[in-house]
C-alpha cells in the first residue's frame, strides 16, 4: 500500500460497447470511481481518471449478427450513446477513449510484441471449438452448454454467469454454437498463450501476503482460490475477423484476445489524455510514486487481480495496482440484471424519465452499494432515499437556513455574538466530519462516508431544531445571529463535502451561497470559518434542492417492469423450431425409463444442483439435476420421472451423474416433471 503518493491513476472497467449503461454497472463500478476520483481532486491531488469503450469482445459481433449491420456500427452507435450517459450524469473522466482507436491499436501490438520478443509467450497448436456449418472457430461467448462446476444450462465458454466461475469453451458440457445451434467439433490451431502458472510465486507474495489486509475479502478470496487452485496458461490469440492484428509473423487471420487487448486499453487512453493535455503519460503507470486503482465489478476479478498484473509484470516497466475494490452485483427488483433479456435500468432512459436527478440515482445506488455483498434496487426504496433522506434531511436543512438567512438578515451572513457550549461542540463536531468521511472513501467504504455526509445535515437540523431560532427571533435577536452564523457554516461544508458524492447538488448548493468556489476538503478543518460575516447569499427565492417523487411516477416504472417481464415470459414459451431431422436408429439409441426419487439432497456449495437417488427399475443410480432453484428435496422424494437412462455418466463437483430426469416448463416459466402413466412400474421403457 503506497504512502502520500505523488499522483493517482484511476481507471474504471471498460464497458462493453454492445449495449447502453444501467444501473448494475453504475453501482458497481463508475459512481464510486467518480466519488473517489472527485474527493482526490478536492485534496488538491494530481489525478488521472481513465476509462474507455472496450469494442473488440465477442459481443459485439454477436450484436451485430444478431442486427444484420457490422461491428463498426454497433461500436459506433452504443459508444455515443454510452458517452452521453456518462457525460449527463456528470461522471468525471479525465479521458474517455476508444479500444478501436489507432493509438489503442499501436499500444496493444507494442505491448504484445515486447513480451514475444522476451519469449514471454508459449506457442501451442491445440484443439479449438469449431463451427462446420459456420466454417468458423468459435470465440468463447459463440458457445453455451452447461457449466461443469455448477450445473447452469446456460453458462458461455468463458465464464459461467451463475456461479462466477472463469471457464474454457471445451470445459462445457454438451456444448453449442451460438450462430448455428451445431454441435462443434474439435480443431486443431495455433495460438500463443501466457504461462500464468510462471507467475505464482509473484502473485503469493505481492497479493497473498502484501494485500492480505488490505484488500477487500471477496476480492481477496477470490484470488486465493484461483492461486490456490493452481493457474494455467491461457491464450492471448484467437481466430477471429474482428480485433486487432497480432503483430507477428505466421499469425494472419489471428486477433489479440481481448482479455489481453482490453486492460492495455487504461494505458492507451492515458496516452490519449496526456497528448491532449501536454502531459507525459509514463509517470502515471511507470513511477512507483504513482498509486494505480482499478474499479471493476466482481466478474472481472481474476482479468485484474492475476492476469492482468501477471502481464505488467511481464513486461517489466509498469507499476501494479495498489488496490482493486471490486464491488459485488446488484439486482433489480428481486431479480438479477440482465441486458439480453431488458430487465435493467438504463441510464440513458432514467435521465430522460428523471431529468436534473442524477444526484437521487448516484445517492441511492451508493447508500445500497453492494459492496461486501449482492444488494436489491427497488423503485420503492429509490422513492423512499429521496423523499425521506435527501428532501427530508438534506433538503429540509438547506432550505431553513436560507429562508431564515434571507428572511432575517436579506441574504447577508450575519455577525455572531459569543459562542456557547451548544455552538462549540456543533462547530468542533462540523470541523471533524472532513476526516471522519476522508477515512471512510479511503479504505473504500462509500456507503459509510455517504452516511457521514448524512450525518452532518441531521446534525444540521438537531441544531436548528434545538435551538428554534424562528422562535427566538422575537425575544433574543443577537442570539440567533450566533445560531444562522453557526448554520451557514455547517451549509457551506455540506456545499463541499457533497460535492464527490452529490455533484449537480454541490454546485446548486455552492451557487445558492454564491461561493467563488475556492474553498477544499481541508479547509473545513482549517479555517476559522468558512463563509464570512456580510458575505451575500442569493437573496432571490432558491430552488428546492430535492422536490418529492409522486407515486405515480414510481408506479411507471414498476409497470415498465412488469411489462419487460410478461414479453420475456411470453418469448421464452415460443415454441423452439423443430430440429433437423434425425433417423429411427438414432431415436431408438435413447434408453428412456420410469423411475421413482428415492432421496434428494442439495450439493454443497451449489444453488442449483440437487443430488437425487433414483429407482430405474434395473438399478438405482445417482443423478445431478439443477432443480434445487425450483424444488425443495423434502417435495420431490416418492416423486414418479422419466429418466433418460443411457446418457454417459458425466462428473458435477465431484460426483458422477448417471443419467437425466426428463422436465419441461410450465405456462409460468416453471420447471415441471414429464411424469409417466401411474400404472407404470419402474423400469418400463417409454418408446
Amino acid at each position: 500500500m503506497i504512502q502520500n503518493p505523488k499522483r493517482y491513476t484511476i481507471t474504471a472497467a471498460l464497458p462493453y460497447t454492445n449495449g447502453p449503461i444501467h444501473i448494475g454497472h453504475l453501482a458497481g463500478v463508475y459512481v464510486p470511481a467518480d466519488i473517489y476520483s472527485r474527493y482526490l481532486r478536492l485534496q488538491n491531488k494530481d489525478v488521472a481518471f481513465i476509462c474507455g469503450s472496450d469494442e473488440h469482445g465477442v459481443a459485439i459481433s454477436m450484436k451485430a449478427k444478431k442486427e444484420g449491420i457490422t461491428p463498426q456500427e454497433v461500436i459506433d452507435k452504443y459508444d455515443g450513446i454510452i458517452r452521453k450517459s456518462f457525460a449527463d450524469f456528470g461522471i468525471s473522466f479525465d479521458n474517455y477513449s476508444r479500444t478501436s482507436a489507432k493509438i489503442h491499436h499501436d499500444t496493444a501490438q507494442e505491448f504484445f510484441r515486447k513480451l514475444y520478443d522476451n519469449g514471454d509467450f508459449i506457442e501451442e497448436v491445440t484443439e479449438q471449438l469449431y463451427d462446420a456449418k459456420a466454417d468458423q472457430f468459435l470465440a468463447d461467448r459463440f458457445v453455451v452448454g452447461t457449466c461443469p462446476r455448477c450445473g447452469n444450462d446456460g453458462a458461455y465458454g468463458d465464464q459461467c454467469e451463475n456461479c462466477g466461475s472463469t471457464l474454457n469453451a471445451t470445459d462445457l458440457i454438451n456444448p453449442k454454437s451460438t450462430i448455428t445451434g451445431e454441435t462443434p467439433i474439435l480443431k486443431s490451431t495455433k495460438h500463443w498463450f501466457l504461462p500464468l502458472d510462471r507467475y505464482t510465486d509473484f502473485l503469493k507474495e505481492w497479493i497473498l501476503v502484501g494485500h492480505k489486509n488490505d484488500w477487500k475479502p471477496n476480492v481477496y478470496g477470490q484470488v486465493k482460490s484461483w492461486v490456490d487452485g493452481g493457474l494455467e496458461p491461457r491464450a492471448v490469440t484467437r481466430d477471429l475477423d474482428w480485433g486487432i492484428d497480432v503483430p507477428v509473423e505466421g499469425a494472419e487471420g489471428k486477433k489479440l484476445y481481448v482479455w489481453f487487448d482490453a486492460p492495455i486499453g487504461y494505458i492507451s487512453s492515458t496516452k490519449e489524455w496526456a497528448a491532449r493535455e501536454g502531459k507525459d503519460w509514463e509517470p502515471y503507470w511507470k513511477d512507483g510514486d504513482t498509486k494505480l486503482v482499478h474499479f471493476i465489478g466482481k466478474d472481472n476479478i481474476v482479468f485484474h487481480c492475476i492476469i492482468f498484473p501477471a502481464m505488467l509484470k511481464a513486461e517489466g516497466s509498469y507499476i501494479l495496482p495498489d488496490n482493486v475494490p471490486a464491488n459485488e452485483f446488484l439486482n433489480l427488483e428481486g431479480n438479477k440484471l440482465s441486458t439480453s433479456k431488458n430487465w435493467a435500468v438504463w441510464l440513458h432512459e432514467y435521465l430522460e424519465d428523471f431529468p436534473e436527478k442524477q444526484d437521487v440515482l448516484r445517492y441511492a445506488l451508493t447508500s445500497n452499494a453492494p459492496e461486501t455483498q449482492d444488494n436489491d434496487f427497488t423503485w420503492k426504496s429509490f422513492q423512499s432515499r429521496n423523499n425521506n433522506e435527501l428532501a427530508d434531511n438534506l433538503g429540509n436543512f438547506v432550505n431553513r437556513v436560507v429562508v431564515l438567512t434571507q428572511k432575517y438578515y436579506d441574504g447577508v451572513v450575519p455577525n455572531p455574538n459569543d459562542f456557547n457550549e451548544v455552538d462549540e461542540a456543533a462547530l468542533a463536531e462540523l470541523k471533524a466530519y472532513p476526516a471522519v468521511i476522508a477515512s471512510s472513501v479511503e479504505r473504500y467504504r462509500f456507503r459509510e462516508a455517504l452516511n457521514e455526509l448524512m450525518n452532518l445535515a441531521r446534525l444540521g437540523n438537531k441544531y436548528l431544531a434545538d435551538g428554534e431560532p424562528w422562535k427566538l427571533i422575537k425575544t433574543d435577536p443577537e442570539r440567533v445571529k450566533t445560531q444562522m452564523f453557526v448554520a451557514l457554516q455547517i451549509t457551506t461544508a455540506l456545499s463541499i463535502l457533497s460535492e464527490p458524492f452529490l455533484p449537480f447538488t454541490a454546485k446548486k448548493l455552492s451557487s445558492i451561497l454564491k461561493l467563488d468556489g475556492n474553498l477544499k476538503w481541508n479547509d473545513i478543518a482549517d479555517a476559522s470559518e468558512l463563509i464570512s460575516p456580510n458575505h451575500t447569499i442569493q437573496t432571490e427565492k432558491a430552488d428546492v434542492l430535492f422536490s418529492k417523487i409522486e407515486d405515480e411516477e414510481i408506479q411507471k416504472q414498476i409497470d415498465k417492469l412488469e411489462a419487460t417481464k410478461t414479453a420475456n415470459l411470453a418469448e421464452s414459451k415460443q415454441p423452439e423450431p423443430q430440429k433437423e431431422l434425425i433417423q429411427f436408429e438414432d431415436f431408438a439409441k435413447m434408453d428412456i425409463r420410469v423411475g421413482t426419487i428415492l432421496e434428494a439432497e442439495k450439493m454443497p456449495k451449489a444453488n442449483k444442483l440437487l443430488v437425487l437417488k433414483v429407482d430405474t427399475g434395473i438399478d438405482v443410480r445417482t443423478i445431478v439435476s439443477g432443480i434445487a432453484e425450483s424444488f425443495s428435496p423434502e417435495e420431490i422424494i416418492g416423486k414418479r420421472v422419466s429418466v433418460l437412462a443411457n446418457l454417459a455418466p458425466r462428473a458435477l463437483r465431484g460426483v458422477e451423474s448417471q443419467g437425466m430426469i426428463l422436465m419441461t416448463t410450465n405456462a409460468e416459466g416453471k420447471l415441471v416433471f414429464i411424469n409417466p402413466d401411474a400404472d407404470a412400474p419402474n423400469g418400463e421403457t417409454v418408446n
